[in-house]
């Protein structure tokens, strides 16, 4: 699984009671940050456990991936910084000019509960920014910083 590519994503506030987004499949994450500037991430996600490299960047980023075991994880979260972050992560497909994306819907948990994020990852940047979302998506908060993972990890549930 060894991967390295270039992430292009945009964040939402959502009114997650327009959609039915529980029948969509999800997945359990837990993760935590060894560092956040650059970003050195560990995530659970169901049973796969990853250690994610990000650069720097709000909406557009070098990420890269390494598979870790069980054990890594656990020997990892005892460095990590801050708060653990909970969710759940559901998958909702959306079809916009032809094209079908995933609505990665955030739902969490902890400390962090009530907050609920969207993310919706683009092939360029050209593509994000002609991008229109579904009338549920509230506001684009892909550049403010208090809505990304690394921020509430270091600085708790500052987004109320």
């Amino acid at each position: 699984m060894n991967s390295s590519h270039y992430e292009i994503e945009y964040k939402y506030l959502v009114d997650p009671a327009q959609i039915d987004y529980q029948k969509f499949p999800y997945a359990q994450i837990e993760q935590a940050y060894i560092h956040t500037s650059p970003v050195i991430r560990i995530r659970r996600m169901n049973d796969d456990y990853i250690l994610t490299v990000k650069s720097s960047g709000m909406v557009k980023h070098i990420e890269y991936e390494l598979p870790l075991t069980a054990a890594e994880y656990t020997a990892l979260a005892q460095k990590a910084e801050g708060y653990f972050i909970q969710k759940k992560r559901y998958y909702l497909p959306y079809f916009w000019s032809g094209k079908e994306y995933v609505i990665e819907l955030d739902i969490f948990e902890g400390c962090f509960t009530g907050l609920i994020l969207a993310e919706v990852e683009f092939a360029s940047e050209e593509e994000a920014a002609a991008f229109q979302p579904p009338a549920w998506f509230l506001k684009n908060v892909s550049h403010e910083p208090q809505y990304h993972n690394s921020f509430l990890a270091k600085h708790g549930s500052t987004y109320h």
